[in-house]
């Protein structure tokens, strides 16, 4: 087969690729950036250096093309964010139908099933619904959880404040996973010619004391708390972090989403019949070795 992959050699772009390389198939990697030419050529697939908004651009590299993984890059400086899935999202489908692609993968998000009350994930919301005018074209939608990796984004509050601190922890659940684990649902997926419109991804099903414990344990403080704090504490530090209103509002709401169990919600009725193989304290060890 013949699969195009958006997002680059990201964290779930990269292992992806190898996976479907290994697996023999014809990979085509679309990256924004002209210097990843090299390194995707170097794994053994062709680089599309372009932007996914360029619906020719988009519809030439999808041409001859059996599947698409389709992403939208995080940009947490878009001051529109459902806009900015949403452009993207269209982008998708005119180059698809255009290009008569008849599978598509998207990355979506736990909590897309809600059209409002989860910050930036309602771009996915947008996004699903958009993908989803396609006609003869089998779609899936991936919904990770919360990936393993936005614990990095919590390195200096542990390091200067001792905890780790968000509108959500204790004894919230929360859904979390590998990128890794990410890239093999996907490659799974990417070779069946139909599967269920949405998909699960998950690695743990933990409570946000539970991770941190694990991620204290590996770095050597095993007393390591995760203290919920209110909207208004987050909302009041990210700010004098110099982070615009228009960044801070849907982070806060998504927090607050976790918070309340809504972000769930339609998880709990659809979990994945396999969790993933990265366990919290694997991914302790890499968070480790960062921090």
């Amino acid at each position: 087969m013949h699969i195009v992959i958006t997002g680059s050699l990201g964290n779930i772009g990269k292992p992806l690729t190898q996976d479907l390389l290994q697996q023999g198939h014809r990979v085509t990697v679309i990256s924004t950036n002209p210097e990843k030419q090299q390194d995707i050529a170097a794994l053994g697939a062709k680089a599309a250096i372009g932007k996914l908004e360029d619906v020719d651009f988009l519809t030439k590299t999808l041409e001859r093309a059996d599947a698409l993984f389709a992403m939208e890059p995080p940009n947490f400086g878009a001051p529109d964010h459902i806009e900015y899935y949403s452009t993207i999202a269209r982008s998708y489908v005119a180059a698809v139908n255009a290009a008569g692609v008849n599978r598509i993968v998207h990355l979506s998000s736990w909590g897309a099933h809600l059209e409002n009350g989860t910050g930036f994930i309602t771009g996915s919301y947008h996004a699903e619904q958009i993908i989803n005018t396609l006609n003869e074209v089998a779609v899936t939608h991936l919904r990770p959880g919360s990936f393993f990796t936005n614990l990095y984004s919590f390195v200096g509050m542990i390091k200067h404040a001792g905890f780790i601190g968000a509108n959500y922890g204790g004894d919230d659940k929360v859904v979390m996973v590998h990128p890794r684990d990410i890239a093999t649902v996907a490659a799974e997926e990417l070779v069946k010619k139909e599967s269920d419109l949405v998909r699960y991804v998950a690695s743990v099903d933990i409570t946000a004391s539970a991770a941190a414990k694990a991620i204290g344990a590996a770095i050597g403080k095993p007393d390591l708390q995760w203290v919920t704090l209110s909207d208004e504490q987050v909302t009041k530090a990210l700010l004098e972090r110099g982070m615009q209103p228009f960044q801070v509002t849907p982070l806060v709401e998504l927090g607050a989403a976790i918070h309340s169990g809504a972000m769930r919600s339609d998880y709990d009725l659809h979990p994945p019949k396999e969790m993933g193989r990265t366990t919290i304290e694997e991914f302790a060890k890499e968070f480790s070795a960062a921090f």
